[in-house]
């Protein structure tokens, strides 16, 4: 514990609520170096985000909070921020994480609401305001699956095998590209949406990385989650939930199929780079709990790359290369009904 931090942010919460009568408890860390404390003083809460400058900077979560929340989008408020000393001080969502009500019978209302809010989000003009979830971008994602989980496996891929690994990439990167481009959350799934004490919307957090990209990357993010799996049937069920909400101009010359051939390549890419990021969480940051989700990543991405045939050739070599070495270290998955 930093004393003098403490000691800062002791001081600060006191001028922010005229009061040194509250109580502080932090909050278990996630994967960065971002703290969050419950605040209370008489019967209100707070939620504190310490982000020290030096480590994170704040400042893309500031302006993105308080774009979203001017349009409409239910993001927390901010009630005070000290962006030199990396303290901002926000309303208190709840600790509800709409993961934790999700079951089979609950699961489509939930996500229809949820469906919902990321239509009103996608229908908010973003352009200059978020950067582009540009090819490069979608590349070097992908590549920390040769990165990361490749070498994890000690697997050096051929000459031949990385020409294909980039043709495949490439692929990927502009089918993306291809789709409507709209706000993209980045991260829209059930661990990051709280449900709210007497509100019906969502309460949407963790939305610092927005950028401009494909209309169908929030989509995959929900309803193939990295940490829960749905039966596909379902998960197509909703794909076409959300198509119907889709406006005209998200429809012209897109039918159903090729929407759901546009979510598939989006969530492979996806899988790819997660994929890459849970084995770099462990092997860089020590970050040990991703790696029991890795074999239902790396399902999910056998799964759907199945129908399509430009896909096959690098699916071969995952099949054939990768997947002994992989299930060999990180295990199988057993997959639900």
């Amino acid at each position: 514990m930093n004393t003098q931090r403490e000691q800062s942010i002791q001081s600060w919460i006191t001028s922010v609520l005229r009061s040194d009568q509250f109580e502080i408890n932090f909050l278990a860390g996630d994967a960065s170096f971002r703290r969050y404390a419950r605040i209370k003083l008489n019967n209100k809460t707070f939620m504190l985000m310490d982000a020290p400058p030096e480590k994170e900077d704040c400042v893309p979560f500031v302006t993105i909070d308080e774009f979203f929340d001017a349009n409409g989008v239910r993001v927390p408020h901010i009630v005070a921020k000290d962006l030199r000393q990396g303290f901002l001080l926000l309303e208190d969502f709840g600790d509800v994480l709409l993961s934790t009500l999700l079951n089979d019978q609950t699961v489509d209302t939930h996500y229809a609401q949820s469906f919902a809010q990321l239509i009103q989000l996608q229908s908010i003009e973003g352009s200059g305001h978020f950067p582009e979830y540009s090819y490069e971008k979608l590349m070097s994602e992908m590549t920390l699956l040769t990165d990361w989980l490749l070498p994890s496996l000690n697997i050096q891929p051929t000459n031949a095998e990385s020409a294909l690994i980039k043709r495949t990439f490439a692929i990927l990167a502009n089918a993306a590209l291809a789709q409507p481009q709209v706000i993209v959350h980045r991260d829209f799934h059930s661990r990051n949406l709280m449900v709210l004490d007497g509100e019906q919307e969502q309460g949407v957090i963790d939305f610092q990385d927005a950028v401009i990209g494909a209309d169908t990357y929030d989509l995959i993010s929900i309803t193939r989650d990295a940490y829960v799996q749905w039966n596909p049937e379902r998960v197509y069920g909703w794909f076409k939930v959300f198509y119907d909400r889709l406006p005209a101009s998200a429809k012209e010359g897109r039918d159903f199929e090729q929407f759901k051939q546009d979510a598939d390549f989006m969530a492979i890419q996806r899988h790819i780079k997660i994929l890459g990021i849970f084995v770099r969480l462990f092997e860089r940051d020590g970050k040990s709990g991703y790696l029991k989700d890795l074999p239902r990543v790396m399902w999910y991405l056998l799964e759907e790359s199945k129908p399509y045939a430009e896909l096959q050739p690098f699916m071969t070599f995952i099949q054939n290369k990768v997947l002994p070495k992989f299930e060999a270290k990180y295990g199988t998955y057993e997959v639900v009904a």
